[in-house]
C-alpha cells in the first residue's frame, strides 16, 4: 500500500496543544469590552468557530500529486488539522469556569472536491452503508451546524440525503425550497442553548443559506424538485422568525461570497454573492460566516442600514486552511442577551499537527483511496502538460476535448444529429496537471479534470460558435506587439463580473473531432472582435452551419454566463462524468497517443502576427 499522506505529515511537525497551538496559528486575544467581567452586570464572551469550503479535505494530502499538500504560501489543508485548532481553543476556554463553550459551524461545500469524497460517492457510494468521510470527521470534531453548499448537490439527492442522515448535527438551507410549495426541504435554522455558568443561557439562532446558483449548476439534479430563493430575500423572511423563536443572537452561515456579483450574469434574478448585501439590508443579524468565494477575510464590519447596528462577517479561505474565530461580547439587558461588541480573526492550520483522533477514524478510508488513485490503467506515448494551456494549444486539453467529442459522437449514432460535425469545449482547470510518458494512473488522468462535471451535447450554429469564442476570449488582456510577454500580462483579464480577473475555468478552448476547428485570437483587438479565420476542416464556418457541441453540465446550465449554450437544444445527456470517461478511455485502450488527437488548431496573435508568451 502506498504510504498515506497523513503519516508523512504527522512526522513533520511536533504536536502542540492549548495556548501554544493557538499562538502558533496566529491567535490574538480579542479586545475586551469596556464593561467586561464576571459579575451579573458584566459581559459574557460567546465564541463561534467556523470553517467553509472544505471540499472533501480531511488529510493534508494532494491525491493528484500523491504527496503532502503544499502551495506557494505553504498552506496546509484538512479537517484533521482544523480539529487540533478547535480542540486547543476549547481547552483554553475550559480553563475559565465562566466562559461558555464555543460553537462550531460550517458554511458549505463539504462533500465534493477530492478523490476521497468522489470515491465514497461513486466508487463505493455511502448509500451502500459506509459513512461518508466528511460526516465521520465532522461528527468526531463535534460541529453544531452546517449550511448547504451548492456542491452538496453534485452527486444527486440520494447521496446528499444519506450524508445528511449520517451527520450528528443539522444541515441547514432555508432557501432550498420545495418546487411546488416553497417550503424549505432542509431545516432552515437551529436554536442552540449555550450554558453560561451562574447566568441565564444564551439562545443562539443559526440560520443556513445556500447559493441560488445551484438551480443553474445542478439543474439536472434539482429541476422540478428544489428551487432556490435569493440569499437576501430568504434572510428577510427567516431572521425575524429566528428572533421570534427566542434567539438572543442570530448568526447566518451563508454559502455566498462577500461582495455582490454573479458568475451567471442575469440568468437568475438574484445574485450569487450577497453576504454583505444581506448584512446591510436585513435587520437582526449579528454575524455571518461566509463561504463560496474561497477568500481569506479575517474580519469585515458593515453597518445595517435599517438599525444602524454593526454586523460582523468573516470567511476562512477554503479546504480547512483557516479556522474563523468570532468573539461576541454580550450583556444581559432587561432579561435578554444583547451583543455589545464583536471581533473576529482567522487561525492558520499550517502551524499544527493533525489530530490523531480524526486520523484514526479516517485512515482506512484514506489508504483505500490512495491505493485507488495510484492504480495503473494504461500508458502514454508522450508526456502531456497543462502548464501552458491557458495561452497555447496543448495535447492535454485536446485529450479532454477528444474524449468528450468521441463519446457524444458515438451516442448520436442513429439520431437526426448523427451526421453533424461534433465539437467540444474544455477549460484549463489545473495548470499543474500533467500525464507522464510511460505508465498512467487514475490520479494522472483525474488531475486533468478536477471537477465532477457531467457531459452533455447541444446543437449550435456557426454564428453562435463564434459568439461563444469571442466571449471566451475576454479572458485575455489587450496587448500589442510580438512580445515576449509574461503570461500574467496576457491572461486572467478583469471583467465587470470578475473584477479580480477571469479565472482559468472560465476560459474555454474549442476543438473538432472528425476535422479540426481552427481559429486565431487577436489580443491586440478589443474584446468582442478577436476571433479571426474561424474554419472547420479548412473551410470558413458559416453563420447558419449546424454543429453538435460537447459541453460540461456547469457550462450548459449557465456557469460562466457564456452565450447561447444554456438555451441550445440538448441532444445528449446521459449524466456520465467527464473525468470517468477519460479514465474509462485509458483503461479500455490501454494507451494514450497524443499524435492521434493533438494538432495546433488555435493560437494567439497581435494584429495578425504570432506572439510569444513566457510562462
Amino acid at each position: 500500500m502506498t504510504d498515506s499522506g497523513e503519516r508523512t505529515t504527522m512526522t513533520r511537525r511536533t504536536a502542540i496543544g492549548g495556548a501554544a497551538a493557538l499562538a502558533a496559528a496566529g491567535f490574538q486575544t480579542a479586545p475586551a469590552y469596556a464593561g467586561s467581567g464576571h459579575g451579573h452586570d458584566k459581559t459574557v464572551r460567546l465564541s463561534v468557530l467556523g470553517t467553509t469550503d472544505l471540499h472533501g479535505n480531511v488529510f493534508n494530502w494532494d491525491y493528484f500529486k500523491n504527496a503532502e499538500y503544499d502551495d506557494s504560501a505553504h498552506n496546509d489543508i484538512g479537517l484533521a488539522k482544523i480539529s487540533t485548532l478547535v480542540t486547543a481553543y476549547r481547552d483554553q476556554l475550559a480553563q475559565d469556569r465562566h466562559a461558555p463553550r464555543p460553537l462550531l459551524l460550517d458554511a458549505g461545500d463539504t462533500i465534493q472536491g477530492t478523490p476521497l469524497s468522489y470515491y465514497f460517492a461513486k466508487i463505493e457510494p455511502i448509500t451502500g452503508g459506509h459513512i461518508h468521510p466528511m460526516a465521520a470527521a465532522m461528527n468526531a470534531i463535534g460541529y453544531d451546524a452546517a449550511a448547504l453548499g451548492n456542491h452538496e448537490f453534485n452527486y444527486g439527492l440520494d447521496i446528499l440525503r444519506r450524508f445528511q442522515q449520517q451527520l450528528k448535527f443539522p444541515l441547514l438551507g432555508a432557501n432550498a425550497q420545495d418546487w411546488t410549495t416553497g417550503l424549505p426541504v432542509f431545516p432552515p435554522y437551529v436554536l442552540k442553548k449555550v450554558h453560561v455558568p451562574g447566568r441565564a443561557p444564551i439562545t443562539v439562532g443559526i440560520l443556513g443559506l445556500t447559493n441560488p446558483g445551484t438551480a443553474i449548476w445542478d439543474k439536472a439534479v434539482v429541476e422540478n424538485k428544489i428551487k432556490f430563493g435569493g440569499i437576501v430575500e430568504l434572510a428577510k423572511l427567516w431572521v425575524p422568525r429566528v428572533r421570534k423563536a427566542g434567539a438572543d443572537v442570530v448568526i447566518v452561515s451563508a454559502h455566498s461570497g462577500m461582495d455582490t456579483s454573479s458568475s451567471y450574469g442575469d440568468a437568475l434574478p438574484v445574485p450569487e454573492n450577497a453576504s454583505v448585501l444581506m448584512a446591510e439590508t436585513v435587520p437582526g443579524i449579528d454575524a455571518v460566516l461566509v463561504g463560496h468565494a474561497h477568500q481569506e477575510i479575517p474580519e469585515r464590519l458593515v453597518t445595517n442600514k435599517v438599525t444602524g447596528e454593526q454586523v460582523l462577517l468573516t470567511e476562512p479561505l477554503k479546504w480547512g486552511m483557516r479556522l474563523s474565530v468570532i468573539d461576541l461580547d454580550l450583556q444581559h439587558v432587561r432579561g435578554c442577551w444583547k451583543v455589545v461588541s464583536r471581533h473576529s480573526q482567522v487561525l492558520n492550520a499550517n502551524s499544527v499537527a493533525a489530530d490523531p483522533k480524526v486520523v484514526d477514524v479516517l485512515q482506512k478510508d484514506h489508504d483505500k483511496v490512495v491505493g485507488y488513485v495510484n492504480s495503473k490503467i494504461g500508458t502514454c506515448k508522450e508526456a502531456m502538460s497543462a502548464a501552458t494551456a491557458p495561452w497555447e494549444d496543448t495535447a492535454a486539453l485536446d485529450f479532454i476535448n477528444f474524449v468528450q467529442a468521441d463519446a457524444v459522437s458515438k451516442a448520436l449514432a442513429g439520431t437526426p444529429q448523427a451526421n453533424l460535425p461534433v465539437l467540444a469545449i474544455a477549460a484549463p482547470f489545473n495548470r499543474a496537471a500533467k500525464i507522464p510518458a510511460g505508465e498512467v494512473s487514475v490520479r494522472d488522468v483525474a488531475g486533468l479534470y478536477i471537477f465532477d462535471n457531467t457531459l452533455l451535447g447541444v446543437t449550435m450554429t456557426g454564428a453562435q460558435i463564434k459568439a461563444y469564442l469571442e466571449f471566451s476570449a475576454r479572458y485575455y488582456k489587450q496587448v500589442s506587439g510580438p512580445g515576449p510577454f509574461p503570461s500574467s500580462d496576457v491572461t486572467n483579464a478583469p471583467t465587470p463580473t470578475a473584477p479580480p480577473g477571469t479565472p482559468d475555468y472560465n476560459y474555454d478552448v474549442m476543438g473538432g473531432l472528425a476535422k479540426p476547428l481552427t481559429y486565431k485570437i487577436d489580443i491586440a483587438k478589443a474584446a468582442g472582435a478577436r476571433i479571426l479565420d474561424l474554419q472547420y476542416g479548412q473551410v470558413a464556418v458559416t453563420d447558419d452551419q449546424q454543429f453538435v457541441v460537447a459541453v460540461n453540465n456547469y457550462r450548459q446550465s449557465g456557469g460562466g454566463n457564456f452565450p447561447h449554450v444554456s438555451k441550445a437544444p440538448v441532444v445528449y445527456n446521459r449524466q456520465v462524468e467527464i473525468r470517468q470517461l477519460m479514465i474509462d478511455y485509458v483503461t479500455a485502450t490501454g494507451e494514450v497517443d497524443p499524435a492521434t488527437f493533438h494538432t495546433t488548431d488555435w493560437s494567439l496573435v497581435s494584429n495578425g502576427a504570432p506572439i510569444v508568451i513566457n510562462s
